[in-house]
């Protein structure tokens, strides 16, 4: 006669054989699934990276105490259901909305993109370390599940690239940007990018500065917006390392592509924003396919070799000797700023004391191109591997392109 003892080992042998087979064909199960259906097992992996990822996301929005979190049906509400899009873009749309205060805002929200978390995170963390009168205000974010979405301040006059790039001559937009609103705007931007590179607690280097990433409020007064693609990087560090090119066409920096150029740092940002306020005093892209001329196709060439010969440059709105000096500057200083070589761009320091100096102090640097460098670069005291800014303006920087100071 079997024992409640004898019974209960029998049982638990069973329950043991039961487990091991179980896991045997488990084992099994996963092994003609990886040979035979690949897919299933990377859709597992998916899920299970997807987990982790949106579990890192919350850990990573804990810290950023400073911005308001909405649920998504808030920002429904604030938007009136999306009722009114500002603009659109590869990541996403961008409605108006008012929050609970009368308050308008501006609400982009991101596409549900692979890669989209890290870019959105990477905004959230950097724009919540400036404040500035040239950077825009987050104002709050949305992340609950794969709906996420970034409050911002309301500009009204939108960004700057539907002003530069209108095609009417007799718009009321091309009246409102008179030279000196140009100046202005490109002065504003200047602070803004010197405060990222110098003022933040950390470095902040953008990497995507185009007109289209600028807004303006009521007054045209210019904000740096889209921080997606930014990089945050301790003050003391001067180049920094990347595994990729970053930005857009046009506006990218030639080191983030050929890397025996130089190194990447702030200075990467100063060519993009050299790249934009070309395209500002031109009011056209600087890469232009409409053109009856190939050799007028990439115009900061055809500016430079007019300026060289003393040409005129026929631009847009000039009425008065003023107009002419504010355009004359902006065109130099952004040659200065797309030079090939990283050393022989100034700092956006020394940019904004450049426009804040006389126009007959600066000189036209060599033409921007790859093939033929200027041989003063060796010489040159702005090649320090250091790049310091701080040290930038007390180096003489023997292309001699600030040697006044006044205020406009």
């Amino acid at each position: 006669m079997t024992t409640v003892s004898g019974k209960q080992n029998i049982g638990l042998k069973i329950g043991i054989g039961m487990a091991a087979a179980g896991a045997g064909i488990g084992i099994a199960l996963i092994l003609m699934l990886s040979f035979r259906k690949k897919p299933v097992i990377r859709m597992i992996m998916a899920l299970i990276k997807h987990r982790s990822e949106h579990f890192d996301g919350e850990m990573k929005i804990e810290g950023l105490v400073s911005s308001r979190r909405y649920t998504y049906k808030d920002i429904k509400r604030m938007t009136n259901s999306f009722e009114e899009k500002l603009g659109q873009g590869g990541y996403g749309c961008v409605y108006k909305g008012k929050v609970q205060d009368g308050q308008l805002v501006a609400v982009k929200l991101l596409k549900k993109l692979k890669g989209d978390a890290k870019e959105f995170f990477n905004e959230v963390a950097s724009i919540s370390r400036t404040s500035h009168v040239n950077v825009v205000s987050l104002l709050g974010f949305c992340f609950e599940g794969s709906k996420r979405a970034l409050v911002y301040e309301f500009m009204p006059n939108g960004s700057l690239e539907k002003f530069i790039f209108n095609r009417s001559n007799t718009s009321e937009v091309d009246q409102q940007l008179s030279w000196d609103i140009l100046y202005q705007i490109s002065l504003g931007i200047a602070h803004g990018l010197e405060y990222l590179h110098r003022g933040c607690k950390t470095r902040i280097l953008h990497f995507d500065i185009k007109p289209h990433n600028i807004l303006l409020d009521e007054n045209y007064c210019p904000k740096i917006s889209d921080f997606g693609l930014a990089k945050i990087c301790p003050r003391q560090e001067s180049i920094v390392s990347m595994l990729g090119a970053r930005g857009t066409p046009g506006y990218i920096a030639p080191e983030l592509i050929i890397r025996n150029i130089g190194g990447v740092s702030h200075k990467s940002d100063v060519y993009s924003y050299g790249m934009m306020v070309l395209e500002m005093v031109s009011r056209r892209k600087n890469i232009e396919v409409t053109v009856d001329h190939t050799s007028e196709i990439y115009y900061p060439h055809w500016v430079h070799r007019r300026l060289e010969l003393g040409e005129e440059l026929g631009l847009h709105g000039i009425t008065n000797e003023e107009d002419k000096g504010i355009a004359k500057k902006m065109i130099v200083i952004s040659l200065w700023c797309i030079q090939i070589d990283p050393r022989a761009r100034p700092s956006m320091t020394q940019v904004v004391e450049m426009l804040k100096g006389s126009v007959e102090a600066l000189q036209i640097p060599p033409k921007p191109t790859l093939s033929s460098p200027s041989r003063s670069l060796a010489a040159c005291p702005c090649e320090s591997s250091s790049l310091q800014e701080s040290n930038d303006l007390n180096l003489g920087f023997s292309i001699s392109i600030i040697s006044e100071r006044h205020s406009l």
